[in-house]
């Protein structure tokens, strides 16, 4: 399948425009970081600060609005940072000295800073990042319709999951362009790994893109890149929180759909994945959150409300996955309520490299 220019013709006013700022992971080298000078918002704030300083006798120094704290003490900071609510963090701003020099254009708030300074690996692990398959099954016949690649990274340690990654990135102020670097690295790492017809699905946050046509342009030129047929691959909305405006998570949608890629919603059920947006959406795909599924047995109380879902899914075209299935019972009772693909720990778990169903699930569908 050829790509689609994603600057073409069709889309004449971004031709020649800038790359976005998602071209590389650059975040601030935090070692080289000797002092941070913090000021609050309010002078009730920062009369609290130096109260709190002083009780729990971390070193700082005095200056003009604000007060500097050497990097010394920094893992006294916490402590401090603790006995703000939540609600008065946000007020607590800092801004670091370099090589004897404040600079400005970093401020941010106290509890980013602290976040930053507590994983200067991020600097260099984006080079790192290596993705696990998880297979998405196909209900009706047992074989595996695709793999969800999962990010993970390892340098001089642990394997890290996705979620410290991406709080990682939202410290450090690198959010948008790990995204775009997670896209295109899962592209090449994982879609030469798949079967014929198998799909590969990458998760991507629309808050992180602010205008399809310049931030996805990136994303395209790896598919180019690597021969991906756009058909074989589904972007996978995932927001911890709250999606975008509904205007430009659509456009997000339609420019992939455009490549000839399938969409698909994240976590229907959890609360901010709502119907409303399967109406507006149409997305190919919608994925059940995990929560309806753990532990579901005939004569749960969950069961109407699954049974709606698959059907209001159904009915406008869309096709159904059930995540977290983690038993048997489980497995058979998402066939008969009529999902089309499942995904969990009973299926398969997330490996390196792309990998059959477990012989516990497979068994399910062998001829007896």
């Amino acid at each position: 399948m050829t790509l689609h220019d994603p600057v073409s013709s069709s889309h004449p006013a971004i031709v020649g425009a800038a790359l976005c700022d998602c071209q590389a992971v650059t975040p601030m080298d935090v070692t080289r970081i000797t002092a941070l000078s913090i000021r609050a918002t309010s002078t009730h704030l920062q009369h609290k600060l130096a109260v709190l300083l002083a009780a729990h006798d971390v070193p700082s120094e005095g200056e003009v609005g604000a007060t500097r704290v050497s990097c010394t003490a920094f893992g006294q900071l916490d402590r401090v940072l603790a006995a703000f609510s939540r609600t008065e963090r946000p007020d607590l701003l800092a801004a670091p000295w370099v090589d004897e020099h404040m600079d400005a254009w970093q401020i941010a708030p106290l509890e980013q800073w602290m976040q930053r300074l507590a994983t200067p690996w991020f600097g260099t692990i984006s080079n790192h990042l290596t993705f696990h398959l998880q297979p998405i099954v196909h209900l009706g016949t047992g074989g595996v319709y695709g793999y969800e690649a999962l990010v993970r990274a390892q340098h001089n340690g642990p394997l890290i999951g996705a979620w410290p990654l991406l709080q990682a990135a939202a410290a450090h102020g690198q959010a948008r362009a790990f995204d775009a670097h997670a896209r295109r690295t899962a592209i090449r790492q994982a879609y030469p790994q798949l079967g014929a017809d198998q799909q590969l699905f990458i998760n991507f946050a629309p808050g992180v893109v602010y205008n399809p046509d310049i931030c996805l342009q990136t994303t395209f030129a790896v598919c180019r890149e690597v021969g991906a047929d756009f058909s074989r691959l589904v972007f996978e909305v995932t927001e911890s929180e709250t999606f975008p405006d509904l205007g430009l998570l659509r456009s997000i949608l339609e420019r992939y759909r455009q490549e000839g890629a399938q969409v698909a919603l994240d976590d229907l059920g959890a609360g901010h994945t709502s119907l409303s947006y399967l109406m507006e959406l149409r997305p190919d795909i919608v994925k059940l959150d995990q929560a309806l599924i753990s532990g579901l047995h005939e004569g749960d109380r969950r069961v109407p409300l699954i049974t709606a879902l698959i059907e209001y899914a159904h009915d406008l075209g869309i096709r159904v996955v059930a995540e977290g299935i983690e038993t048997h019972d489980e497995l058979a009772l998402m066939i008969m309520l009529g999902a089309d693909y499942a995904q969990g720990y009973f299926l398969g778990r997330p490996a390196p490299r792309a990998a059959d169903l477990l012989p516990q699930a497979a068994s399910f569908w062998a001829s007896p």
